[in-house]
């Protein structure tokens, strides 16, 4: 009996993903949204505002659920961020508060639930502490009546976090527009915004090569990159050759790569 001729296997197909259809229409309309401050739907907050020194600027009605939530400006003092959150940056902080001066703006509430002798605060740690810093009387906090919100928090902070790539890129394109903006100002006239001047550098690396290995060269830029006294078309021009050197320099460092590979080499820390 002849044997049977074996059929040659099916590439594997991938099936389309289905996107999720969106949830029936819910929540208030931005009418619905606005509730008076004094009404009964926030009196019980509007009170434990009051009752330690805080003012309420305003209420709405959750855009959800239509749950009723308070913004109001709390004595700094009164409002702490709970025992259980992260630890404290001290770099984090600096930052932020050199962030808030050179602004000229807090901004952001902070998320803040009632406690026994004023208030918690599950996500504004750093917030806080450069308030401190920066001598702040008071707090805008948006108030949240049910105390288990600062046990699920953690869960609503789901914000992809920023790699090299993303916030060096992220910094190059606000490079670019300031240089548009404003091309008479220098360079160092926006290092707190620019953060670090390895991020321009190897934004101009990523623009180039989406893949490009800038965690490898990070450490040294950061010993020797500094903000240029240059206007921004001039120093973007200035990193924009920079950025060529790095990517010559990568290539020869990929070609010695494969060469120890080829030799038996595999770490992943060829690079290195």
């Amino acid at each position: 009996m002849a044997a049977a001729k074996k059929q040659p296997k099916k590439a594997p197909t991938r099936k389309a993903a289905r996107g999720r259809k969106p949830a029936a229409a819910r929540g208030p309309d931005p009418r619905e949204s606005v509730i008076d401050p004094s009404g009964d739907d926030v009196s019980e907050l509007a009170g434990q505002v009051e009752r330690h020194g805080g003012a309420v600027v305003g209420a709405y009605r959750d855009p959800f659920a239509g749950q009723a939530l308070v913004l109001a400006s709390l004595p700094l003092k009164k409002v702490v961020a709970t025992p259980f959150q992260r630890d404290l940056s001290k770099t984090h902080a600096t930052r932020l508060a050199d962030a808030i001066g050179a602004a000229g703006l807090f901004l952001d509430p902070v998320i803040a639930v009632p406690s026994s002798d004023g208030f918690w605060s599950p996500n504004g740690r750093h917030r806080l502490e450069a308030a401190r810093r920066l001598g702040m009387r008071s707090v805008t906090a948006l108030l949240v009546p049910d105390e288990k919100m600062a046990y699920r928090i953690l869960a609503l902070n789901t914000e992809k976090a920023h790699n090299l790539r993303d916030r060096s890129l992220e910094v190059i394109r606000m490079a670019r527009q300031l240089a548009k903006e404003q091309p008479r100002s220098k360079e160092t006239e926006h290092a707190v915004t620019f953060e670090s001047p390895a991020f321009l550098t190897l934004g101009c690396a990523y623009e180039q090569r989406s893949r490009f290995a800038g965690s490898s060269y990070q450490p040294v830029l950061n010993k020797v990159d500094r903000f240029l006294e240059s206007t921004l078309p001039a120093a973007l021009r200035q990193r924009e050759q920079w950025a060529v050197r790095i990517m010559d320099i990568d290539d020869r460092v990929a070609a010695h790569v494969k060469t120890m590979q080829t030799m038996g080499m595999k770490s992943p820390y060829l690079r290195a």
